[in-house]
Order: C-alpha cells, then sequence, then structure tokens
C-alpha cells in the first residue's frame, strides 16, 4: 500500500514539473500523414518555420504515409499528450475513414485535441492528354463507352482524392478502376507518365501542370467555380449535387493541456493571415478563416457526418 502511494505521489511530482517547464523546451515534432509536397506538408513546413523562428525551439517535420493516412495518425493518437507531437493531417484520416474502414486503430474524435483548421483547398479532375475529352461530359460519354478502361488515381484510400473518384462514378454511372498510392506526389507523378488516366486533386499540386498541358482540366469539384481557374466549369454544372472539398487542419493527442493547444492555435492564425501567405492562397485556390479549437472540432464532426453518407451512398469499403 505504501509502495502504491509513493509511486502515486512521484508520478504526481514528475507531472508537475513537467507542467512547471516553459513550452516549449525542447524539439516538438509535427506529423504528416502524407509524404513531402503535397499540402498538408507543405504547410506544416510553413508553419513549423515560423513557429520555430518565433519559439526558438526546433519544429520536425515527420511524414509517417501509408493506410489512407491512418499509420500518421494512429502514431499521433498514441503519443504522451504534452504538446510535443502534432498531427497535420487531412479529410481522410479523421472524417472519411472511421466509415471507410471496417476498423480503425484509433477514434478520430476521442483520441484527438482539434487544434485548428488550416485551410480548405479547392481541387480539380484532371486527365492525362491520352484521355479524349475535353469536358466533363465528353469525359463521361467516353467512359461509359469504355467501361473498366480508365483507371483514377488517389493520394490513398480514403482520402477526399479516393472519395471523390467513388461519388463520380454513382453520380456518373461510369465503370472506372481505383489506383491508391501514399500520397498526390506519387499519384500525380504516375499521371504525369500516362501510367494512369485521371485523378481529383487538390489545386496547388495539379493546377502548375494542366497551365503547360501537361494534364487537362475538366473542371473545379467544388460547388462554386474557383477564382484560381475561373474559366473552368464545376463537374456539378454536368452532374448536380456533386462537390468535394479537401482540408488539412492541426490536431493533438487527446488531453493535451488547453493552455498550448490554445497556444498553438493563435500561431496558426497567426501565420495564416500574414500577408505572403493570404498573397498565396487565392493562386493555389485554398482558403483560410480564422477558427477556435472548439470550431474545429465541431467542424470535424459534421464532416464525419457528412461523409457517412458519401461512403454509403458509393458502396466503397476497406476491409
Amino acid at each position: 500500500m505504501k509502495a502504491t502511494k509513493h509511486f502515486v505521489l512521484a508520478a504526481l511530482f514528475f507531472s508537475a514539473a513537467a507542467l512547471a517547464q516553459p513550452y516549449p523546451s525542447k524539439p516538438v515534432r509535427i506529423i504528416v500523414n502524407f509524404p513531402a509536397g503535397g499540402v498538408a506538408d507543405v504547410y506544416a513546413r510553413i508553419i513549423g518555420a515560423k513557429v520555430q523562428e518565433a519559439w526558438g525551439q526546433p519544429v520536425v517535420i515527420e511524414n509517417r504515409t501509408g493506410a489512407g493516412g491512418n499509420i500518421g495518425a494512429e502514431a499521433v493518437a498514441k503519443s504522451p499528450p504534452d504538446g510535443y507531437t502534432l498531427n497535420m493531417s487531412a479529410i481522410g484520416p479523421h472524417a472519411v475513414n472511421v466509415s471507410l474502414f471496417s476498423k480503425l486503430p484509433y477514434d478520430p474524435v476521442k483520441d484527438f485535441t482539434a487544434v485548428a483548421l488550416v485551410l480548405e483547398a479547392e481541387g480539380l479532375l484532371v486527365v492525362h492528354p491520352s484521355v479524349p475529352a475535353n469536358s466533363v461530359a465528353e469525359f463521361i460519354t467516353y467512359a461509359r463507352a469504355n467501361p473498366g478502361k480508365l483507371t483514377f488515381a488517389s493520394a490513398g484510400t480514403g482520402t477526399a482524392s479516393h472519395l471523390a473518384g467513388e461519388l463520380f462514378k454513382t453520380m456518373a454511372k461510369v465503370d472506372m478502376t481505383h489506383v491508391p498510392y501514399k500520397g498526390n506526389v506519387p499519384a500525380i507523378t504516375d499521371l504525369l507518365a500516362g501510367q494512369t488516366s485521371l485523378l481529383f486533386a487538390t489545386m496547388p499540386t495539379v493546377l502548375p501542370h494542366a497551365k503547360t498541358g501537361k494534364l487537362r482540366a475538366l473542371a473545379t469539384i467544388g460547388a462554386e467555380r474557383s477564382r484560381a481557374a475561373a474559366e473552368l466549369p464545376t463537374v456539378a454544372e454536368t452532374l448536380p449535387g456533386f462537390e468535394v472539398n479537401n482540408w488539412i487542419g492541426l490536431f493533438a493527442p487527446a488531453g493535451t493541456p488547453a493552455p498550448i493547444v490554445q497556444r498553438w492555435n493563435a500561431e496558426v492564425l497567426r501565420i495564416m493571415q500574414l500577408a505572403e501567405i493570404q498573397a498565396r492562397l487565392p493562386v493555389e485556390g485554398a482558403r483560410f478563416a480564422p477558427n477556435s479549437p472548439e470550431q474545429f472540432a465541431q467542424f470535424v464532426k459534421s464532416e464525419i457526418a457528412k461523409w457517412a453518407s458519401v461512403v454509403k451512398a458509393s458502396g466503397a469499403r476497406v476491409d
């Protein structure tokens, strides 16, 4: 009994001592669920560099890829809730996969503390130039005439690019084969090489290739036309009701102290509203709106509910 009492007292002492140390007192790690070069990775590095500059402690970006982003999310969910491990994640691991996978190694709500919604990214439907279609209507006609011939790449099972493809298949009544990759970058690389036929991707990652003619952009995939590519129609103009918006956000393990969460939230808001960031967002087809941890948490819950119905309607499943 005495030994147990001493153990508890010792644990409380060390916990109190840890909390008494100024934060951060050592390097901070941001785990990104996707490969280098994607939107989540790019903005993790931008935010990490700005925070490192402001706080005087290294912020290390670590890419943990695979399983539709689940590997990175699980690593963060099982990390100590001390503010030294965070997760720059996206719609897939935190809103879609809970419906798509038969079993997840984490709970996207209970195992995380929402910190900040970093940005929402508009998307494009792009095809390899070998695909004989210059519009969504022409593409659907071609796909219906060639069932099973087209392959749609994705950034991984459960990502927005995957669900966009599944939703398109259902609404357009076409037969296409899904080819998942470990992130947008390898998916785009193979599409550029003609190894796959099409991709629904975040605008910053594919718009430059469309502008140079290496890929052909057919439409944007949000509800409204994009300022970044105003000349393009939306998929919804051909398939009413089609809408997919990707997003990335910062998470911490559940139980992370509120002052640390608030401090990170304040830094994200500060950085994302810097003139240099505000100038690049519209060009990239991305947008940012200031938000609190509580607002982001509610947003995640609403996204989980929204995508549950989409996954069910599409029939997509990973067992």
